[in-house]
């Protein structure tokens, strides 16, 4: 840059996206995988259901923290400066385009092609009179029972209903049994019963599967549930709640009781959307709005059910595999190619080994607590807990170990967004169990995810530890992309003994030998390596950037990339969901590259490259680059030191970035356009050809 030109401002808020819409943007891209036909018909169903739930989290957590900071008069200020007022107009503007596409996708594309493979969802208009005398048998045995129709009066006001739960406001003419006209009534279906129903094979035609809402059958059968007048209107509609947990965590003396006795509250919270029939009558919908309290700008007006997500109860219900991926088996390395046979504190003493889930069996992990568990020489186990399952053969293995009289220490975090009631739950069963619990660091999330198992050998303590990028969720690691590194380095055993020390005891910590650990030396140790970088181009050295994160928020963070990419560093991204950094301003990112990649997997690996001017490193983490990650939470991120396993991570983020079937390019505007190959090129998609890989047992 020309020395008598001024440096630009990198505070300057053109330079950043709003985080909030690039969240949209992910799941619009997530919403794109159901229209391609190269994804097997099921699967193209399930991204639709996927991308509504993620909407649905939108809402209860994004939204509804947009609209509290309006209540309490907090600016909310990103790096972009757009206030939360502008935002959720914003939002509400982009939320409807993607509501109204999701709408048209099943109702143009999925619905018709079902059909085609003799699978249906049947409208009311269709059903035959035997289907129709089955299901009306059906609601007057399984349904009826147990739904409580509220007619509306001053003895009934409006409900407080259930957060996402599956309602109908009903239109009535005549009197009631006392006399009364009734206008008004509303019917909350309880969340026992399928909202959607298979009809039995001898009601649809040879080789079909037939299916029916269950709100379907409650709009043809609602007038009996209110004898002697007439139904002039039913229609479905949904409220989405603030979701969010009110903790305290300074002034609770109890996180376990408190978080406990939260979550009975977590259904009824504020509301921030409400969805309805697209046919609702104008006076009802704004009978409901003003009933929910809602501005019609989060009013949704929907053509089908109003919870997409329903409809992924078919993927399970249709045996059609040709309509689904492929299975797999998930490989192992080499030297564990035996399975649990193997010694894997033997493998450990001699090298590393590095999992890359989910082409890569988690099951080693999981046989290391196992064998650590019965194993006479080890002393303690120690681990990290952010989302796992109650019942998961991870807890199953801690819980053995401390039968077996281990010292079995277990960090909790409580916290975890929509598991905190599976952690409470996990949290007693290893108390009951004699382990050691505690709940991280109030006011910081333990988001790390470690293991260290302490064992004696030869009259010496020995540590083994594992580190990941994800969590210890048996399930999640066949469909969640991530790293694992096990190793017994007395350095890296030494720093993960220390984390835990801190954890637990709230002490300070000696000097780090390798670890970067929020929210501490993490956030810094990037910004110097960042920096590195900078100046070996600034050196005419070669430097290159490439990190593999699921967000990138961080403004520090982003002006860092920044000053890299104006003195020359080539810098790649390859960034799930969020990313705030805008590629290609001239003078100022165009040297950097943003990619996401949607596929079969979700991406979630955290890794960093760094040329450093031939001594590459790699680095992965449990981080993401956002505030809450580097700044306000624990999290741990590892060198990969065998030259062997760093050159393996090379190689990976070298497919992605390659990749031309899955991948979309971040533009300026904050929107993404998928990849195209020019004629001739071999496709390539990074995830096939790793499930291809590490399918088959990979050599040391």
């Amino acid at each position: 840059m020309d020395n008598m030109t001024p440096a630009p401002d990198l505070n300057s808020p053109d330079l950043y996206l709003n985080r909030e819409l690039s969240l949209l943007e992910f799941n619009w891209r997530v919403l794109q995988q159901a229209l391609d036909p190269d994804v097997p018909l099921l699967e193209r169903l399930n991204y639709l259901c996927i991308s509504s739930t993620n909407l649905d989290e939108f809402f209860e957590v994004r939204v509804a923290g947009l609209i509290q900071q309006i209540e309490i008069g907090d600016p909310y200020l990103e790096a972009d400066q757009i206030t939360a007022q502008e935002a959720l107009k914003l939002i509400s503007q982009r939320a409807h385009e993607l509501v109204e596409e999701q709408y048209s996708v099943l109702n143009e594309q999925l619905l018709p092609a079902l059909a085609a493979e003799s699978i249906e969802v049947l409208p009311r208009a269709n059903w035959t009179d035997d289907q129709a005398n089955w299901l009306r048998n059906y609601f007057q045995e399984e349904v009826l029972p147990i739904l409580s129709p509220i007619g509306l009066d001053s003895a009934h006001p409006f409900p407080r209903l259930l957060n996402k739960s599956l309602n109908f406001i009903v239109s009535l003419v005549g009197k009631d049994a006392f006399g009364r006209d009734r206008g008004y009534a509303i019917l909350q279906a309880p969340r026992a019963l399928p909202r959607v129903i298979a009809l039995p094979e001898e009601l649809a035609p040879a080789g079909a599967y037939n299916f029916v809402f269950l709100s379907s059958v409650i709009h043809a059968f609602a007038e009996d549930l209110f004898f002697g007048m007439k139904v002039k209107g039913c229609y479905q509609f949904r409220v989405t709640r603030n979701s969010d947990l009110a903790i305290d965590t300074e002034e609770t003396s109890d996180l376990l009781a408190t978080i406990a006795d939260e979550l009975t509250h977590r259904n009824y919270g504020d509301e921030v959307r409400l969805e309805i029939a697209h046919n609702c009558p104008e006076e009802m919908v704004e009978f409901l709005r003003n009933q929910c309290g809602m501005d019609s700008s989060n009013v949704y007006q929907v053509n089908g059910p109003v919870n997409l997500s329903r409809l992924q109860t078919l993927h399970s219900l249709v045996e059609r595999q040709d309509l689904k991926f492929k299975p797999f088996t998930q490989g192992r390395p080499g030297n564990l190619s035996n399975g649990s046979e193997i010694d894997l504190f033997n493998v450990l003493r001699k090298q590393d080994v590095l999992l890359h889930h989910p082409f890569e069996s988690f099951t080693p992990v999981i046989d290391l607590i196992r064998q650590a568990a019965s194993d006479a020489t080890v002393l303690a186990v120690k681990q990290t807990l952010y989302r796992t399952g109650a019942m998961s053969p991870i807890v199953d293995a801690l819980v053995a170990a401390a039968h077996a009289g281990k010292e079995v220490t277990v960090v909790v975090e409580l916290r975890a967004r929509f598991d905190e009631e599976a952690n409470v739950a996990l949290a007693s069963r290893l108390q009951q169990a004699g382990a050691h619990v505690v709940y991280g660091i109030v006011g910081y999330k333990t988001h790390a995810k470690m293991l260290l198992i302490l064992r004696r050998e030869n009259n010496k303590l020995r540590r083994y530890v594992h580190l990941g990028t994800g969590n210890y969720h048996r399930s999640t690691s066949r469909i969640y992309t991530d790293y694992g590194l096990m190793t017994s380095d007395k350095q890296m055993g030494e720093d993960v003994n220390n984390l835990f020390i801190q954890l637990t005891s709230l002490g300070k910590i000696p000097k780090m030998h390798k670890l970067l650990h929020a929210p501490f030396t993490l956030h810094e140790g990037l910004l110097e390596r960042i920096q590195r970088e900078t100046s070996h181009a600034e050196s005419g050295k070669p430097a290159r950037i490439i990190a593999k994160v699921n967000a990138l928020v961080e403004p520090e963070m982003i002006q860092a990339l920044y000053r890299a990419s104006m003195a020359g560093v080539q810098v790649d991204l390859i960034v799930r969901g969020i990313c705030s950094l805008k590629p290609g301003v001239p003078g100022i990112s165009d040297n950097i590259r943003v990619r996401s990649i949607i596929g079969r997997f979700l991406e979630h690996t955290r890794v960093f490259y760094f040329a450093n001017s031939g001594e590459e490193e790699v680095w992965a983490g449990s981080a993401d680059l956002m505030k809450r990650n580097l700044l306000r939470r624990v999290e741990t991120c590892f060198p990969i030191e065998s030259k062997r396993l760093r050159q393996r991570i090379i190689d990976d983020l070298e497919t992605y970035l390659a990749d031309n079937t899955q991948a979309w390019i971040l533009s300026a505007d904050g929107r993404y356009q998928r990849v195209a190959r020019n004629e001739g090129d071999e496709p390539v998609a990074a995830q096939t050809l790793l499930l291809e890989k590490m399918a088959k047992t990979y050599t040391s």
